[in-house]
């Protein structure tokens, strides 16, 4: 797919986020991924880092964390406490009074729900960032989804989630891949010893990695229609001037994926 015809750029209130544009078809979603543009961290985590334990301060985190609630409308902010799992939390209308704190204490790697007004947060300077939504029964997801959790296959379990929970159909699903460690630049030379044998055939002859394609085709797999996923095709180390990079630069800061029910 023309990623030129199925992402825009959007400023807003000094900030700049990427937006799939299949998502703001449906009308009931708002959404962003959100580059390090206009927020107020210094140098090494300029500019808009929602990262708690990048060393950064925490005072100034947290006002990045507001500047990106505000212009999404506000709502109640759901951060996780993300460890490379393949926990999924989920949130449905009954457990409304049980949202996890915004600050992010609940051990978890993606979140699902079909309560509106909750921000799903996901933090990332290399992982990618996968948005789900289900126009049908209404329910969006958030996954963080590094290469630990390709191996562990937390799309898959995503997925699961929303359908076990839900009782959403895979086929109805609309999948969003944010910038992330591309194919150019996700070198594994340690990979016998770290990435299962039968994801090898998404190496290349320099030990680099496709991990793009590896989580479009567990969507795929898991039954996500190929013309429902979108990438949004931009290697974070490759534009650390737009997205943090933790492969560049080692000391920085996280950029924000969000998906809102309206």
């Amino acid at each position: 797919m023309d990623r030129s015809a199925a992402t825009t750029m959007v400023s807003q209130g000094g900030t700049r986020h990427l937006e799939f544009n299949q998502f703001n078809r449906l009308g009931f979603i708002t959404h962003g991924i959100f580059t390090r543009a206009g927020g107020f961290s210094t140098a090494p985590f300029d500019a808009l880092n929602v990262g708690l334990s990048t060393g950064d301060s925490r005072d100034t985190v947290l006002k990045n964390r507001e500047l990106i609630s505000s212009t999404l409308g506000g709502g109640t902010p759901v951060y996780l406490n993300q460890i490379h799992s393949d926990t999924v939390l989920v949130l449905k209308k009954d457990d409304a009074g049980n949202v996890p704190p915004t600050t992010g204490d609940t051990f978890a790697d993606a979140v699902v729900t079909d309560i509106p007004d909750l921000a799903l947060v996901i933090q990332v300077a290399d992982c990618q960032a996968v948005i789900l939504v289900d126009p049908v029964r209404r329910v969006v997801a958030n996954i963080h989804s590094g290469w630990k959790g390709s191996i562990s296959n937390i799309i898959a379990r995503s997925i699961d989630a929303m359908e076990e929970t839900f009782g959403s159909t895979p086929g109805d699903i609309l999948a969003g891949i944010g910038p992330s460690l591309g194919p150019c630049c996700a070198e594994f030379i340690n990979y016998r010893t770290e990435i299962p044998e039968h994801l090898w055939r998404y190496r290349d002859g320099r030990d680099h990695f496709d991990f793009w394609r590896i989580s479009h085709d567990q969507l795929e797999d898991r039954g996500v229609k190929s013309g429902n996923i979108v990438r949004a095709g931009t290697c974070t180390r490759c534009s650390s001037d737009t997205y943090f990079s933790y492969r560049r630069e080692k000391v920085t800061g996280r950029f924000a994926s969000v998906v809102k029910i309206i």
